[in-house]
């Protein structure tokens, strides 16, 4: 076999001509592109990596401002219940306070109302009793009205103390107040009676005072006598008052 080494060496220069033309516009140009395609996926390897390291820093950090905002509003709620008890507490106890004082306002104002009702019961009282007396006494005699209240008096008189019937006696004229005016008779004996308890002979100045109803009266710096049926009213009104205290 004839080998022609011509050919041959012009074959294997065209071959390494292709290897080099192959090697220089086609795998530099791949193998660069590759480097690059390499190189890009690296970095969006890296930057996902980053990505998720900084998506772990927020996660976490979110994570611990949760907890810090719980712990706080767990403080905060506390605070609040803390306070709001306080608060009502306070409130309860100013409610009790305004409570008491209310009560205790009411109370005086019920005693209040109370004694002023019954002061205007016993005043009522007291001029009905008046006015039913003077219509009773209006049917009377007008002697009736004085003649049988001069023992009365006589009788009071004796039982002050002799210093005061002594101190009456030398006054001079005995102020005597009579329901109405008295007739001479009467004046008379108002005198004699007097005169018969002081043991001496008196003057008497008679001084009309309706309001007495029927009776006598003296009242003096040195002796007051009331024999009035007004003045009994006014003891019996006074009676009534102290027993409803009682």
């Amino acid at each position: 076999m004839h080998i022609d080494w011509w050919t041959l060496t012009l074959q294997t220069i065209n071959v390494l001509v292709l290897l080099w033309l192959l090697k220089r516009f086609l795998m530099q140009p791949v193998v660069a592109m590759i480097d690059a395609r390499q190189a890009a996926a690296a970095k969006l390897i890296a930057d996902a990596e980053a990505a998720r390291a900084a998506a772990e820093a927020e996660k976490r950090k979110a994570e611990e401002e949760t907890a810090r905002i719980t712990a706080t509003r767990a403080d905060a709620l506390r605070a609040a219940v803390a306070s709001a008890e306080t608060a009502k507490s306070t409130l309860l106890a100013d409610a009790q306070s305004e409570a008491e004082r209310l009560r205790s306002a009411a109370n005086v104002a019920i005693e209040r109302h109370r004694k002023e009702s019954e002061a205007t019961f016993a005043e009522d009282a007291k001029s009905l009793a008046v006015d039913i007396a003077a219509k009773l006494v209006s049917r009377l005699p007008d002697e009736a009205k004085v003649d049988g209240f001069i023992d009365g008096i006589a009788g009071a008189l004796r039982t002050l103390p002799p210093e005061s019937l002594a101190a009456l006696a030398d006054a001079g004229p005995i102020p005597v107040k009579a329901a109405r005016p008295l007739s001479g008779a009467e004046a008379g004996s108002i005198r004699s009676a007097l005169a018969e308890v002081l043991g001496r002979p008196v003057e008497i100045d008679v001084r009309p005072d309706p309001a007495l109803i029927a009776g006598l009266e003296i009242q003096t710096s040195h002796a007051i006598v009331l024999n009035s049926l007004r003045a009994d009213l006014d003891r019996i009104a006074l009676e009534l008052k102290r027993h409803d205290r009682t």
